[in-house]
């Protein structure tokens, strides 16, 4: 019988972004990159294991925002579109590299990789990934979590408990239109907890929630197990919290496993680097520079001088990374059973991102690490949180405390100098919403479209990511002007609900471009 538990959650997420108006836009890109390099390869990968027979637990978060848009009929024939050009592209690379060996493999190693996403995505799950996950959740091998509606920071909405509970709400019923199921547990947006959220997930039936490990470490009392073990809220939702030890030696750039030098190197594509004519018909219409994902170099060491990707010896090298983290989780293990007198479970949380984005290989590692796993040691068990709390009902009572997974731990990256700004705006709407979901029912159909989409508006505008962008500075104008624009949205059509004038023509243009939850249930805010 295994000593403890390994737990592995990706977070899946990604703000909703889709611009019907426009032929292309750049940031909708964001999301075509992760289903090459991520969302595409985990499918695939669990493919595999499912195939081999391999008796795997993972678990994921796929956020709303981010089922949304998978499922988008614009944003599935703009993929399709987006990885045809990118076949397109290796094809001329292809010619171009023949008489450079090294590149020229590359070329090759990217035609037979973009292909068999296309490939994965249009002919084996007909455009829509989601069903791939379901799948794989319905077999027992995957747990799917979910998130807040649109990543709402929820502790900034604590005055406002209505704008809460319809973030986790929303949030529940969408899940269940995506996977035939109300979901077990939710990854907390940023992993940020406050005092009384767990009575909110109460009373959606949410049994955990995931935070990051100072939340748990700083419980009142102190917890027993440290973050080896769940504690229970007194509301009833367990709190799981990150295992540092397991994470970072993943996460960290400069003491992981994605800093080695035989990985690829992420910042050198030749979308910055080529000739501008040549690749000028593969980067934005306005001719700004972009990624393409073909990327030719490794990451060779902390130098200007880049030596050329060699994806065989990144493959080995992702194996022996996977030996080592199964490894040293056999230890940690052995040591924690020994000294806590019961199995620990070690929950090792990242960005779904990290596996294939950031870090090319990242899938590969984790490939290789699940098969090791399962077949290599009996220490410990790969499992998911809902099924630790089956086979351990019994967990300590504990409040845990106030956190994020932000810098320094707490609100400080969401509320500072360069977003603060947002929040009288934020808190206005949530009020003015509230008042509508209140008063305003039952007068037809055309107020009920009204009070739905700006409860769309109001949901859009409170995404964390659009403060995060502010604060990390990168496409800082597009995020300020998404904030504006829903805000604006929602308080236009606040004065028509009001007034009793309801622009139909800018109401169907709102649905029409904004059209993330369709069935959304604005009483939710009453």
């Amino acid at each position: 019988m295994a000593q403890g538990y390994v737990s592995l959650i990706l977070h899946a997420h990604l703000p909703f972004i889709r611009h019907p108006e426009h032929a292309r836009f750049m940031e909708e890109d964001w999301l075509f990159e992760a289903i090459t390099e991520t969302y595409v390869p985990l499918v695939n990968m669990m493919d595999g294991l499912l195939h081999d027979g391999v008796d795997f637990r993972l678990t994921m978060t796929m956020s709303p925002p981010l089922c949304a848009m998978l499922m988008d009929s614009l944003l599935q024939d703009r993929y399709v579109h987006h990885i045809s050009r990118l076949i397109e592209l290796t094809e001329k690379e292809i010619d171009r590299t023949r008489w450079q060996h090294d590149f020229h493999e590359l070329a090759w190693h990217y035609h037979h990789k973009f292909h068999t996403a296309r490939n994965t995505f249009c002919d084996q799950y007909h455009r829509n990934l989601i069903t791939a996950f379901r799948k794989f959740q319905d077999a027992g091998k995957l747990e799917i979590i979910t998130c807040g509606a649109t990543h709402g920071f929820l502790p900034l909405m604590r005055d406002i408990p209505e704008a809460v509970r319809a973030q986790v709400f929303v949030a529940k019923d969408h899940y269940k239109e995506c996977f035939g199921r109300d979901p077990r547990g939710i990854w907390l947006p940023e992993c940020a907890y406050f005092h009384g959220v767990e009575k909110v997930l109460a009373d959606a039936e949410i049994r955990f929630f995931i935070m990051d490990t100072h939340g748990v470490m700083l419980a009142d009392p102190r917890p027993r197990y440290g973050v080896f073990a769940p504690l229970f809220t007194r509301s009833g939702p367990a709190a799981f919290a990150r295992d540092i030890e397991s994470s970072k030696q993943v996460w960290s750039a400069e003491e992981g496993y994605p800093g080695d030098s035989e990985y690829r190197e992420f910042y050198r594509d030749i979308g910055f680097e080529l000739d501008y004519d040549y690749i000028k018909p593969y980067i934005h219409p306005d001719g700004i520079r972009c990624h393409t994902g073909l990327k030719y170099y490794r990451i060779t060491g902390k130098t200007n001088y880049k030596e050329p990707y060699r994806p065989r010896l990144a493959h080995e090298r992702a194996a022996d990374h996977a030996g080592n983290f199964m490894h040293n989780r056999e230890k940690q293990v052995e040591h924690l059973a020994g000294m806590l007198g019961r199995p620990p479970i070690i929950l090792a949380p990242y960005d779904a991102e990290l596996y294939g984005h950031w870090w090319y290989e990242g899938p590969d590692f984790l490939n290789f690490f699940i098969r090791k796993s399962c077949y290599d040691q009996k220490v410990f068990s790969l499992t998911t949180p809902a099924e630790y709390l089956e086979r351990h009902p019994t967990q300590q009572i504990a409040t845990p405390s106030e956190s994020s997974w932000g810098n320094k731990g707490y609100w400080e990256v969401w509320l500072e100098g360069s977003n603060a700004w947002i929040y009288p705006h934020l808190h206005t709407a949530a009020e003015r919403m509230v008042e509508l979901a209140r008063y305003h029912q039952n007068r037809g159909e055309l107020f009920d479209r009204a009070i739905r989409q700006a409860g769309r508006e109001l949901l859009l505008a409170q995404s964390s990511d659009w403060a995060f962008i502010m604060k990390t500075g990168t496409t800082v104008p597009y995020a300020v002007r998404r904030t504006k624009d829903h805000i604006l949205r929602f308080t236009r059509l606040y004065d028509q609900i009001k007034s009793g004038q309801i622009d139909m023509n800018f109401l169907g243009h709102s649905e029409w471009k904004n059209n993330i939850f369709p069935n959304l249930n604005y009483r939710h805010w009453a």
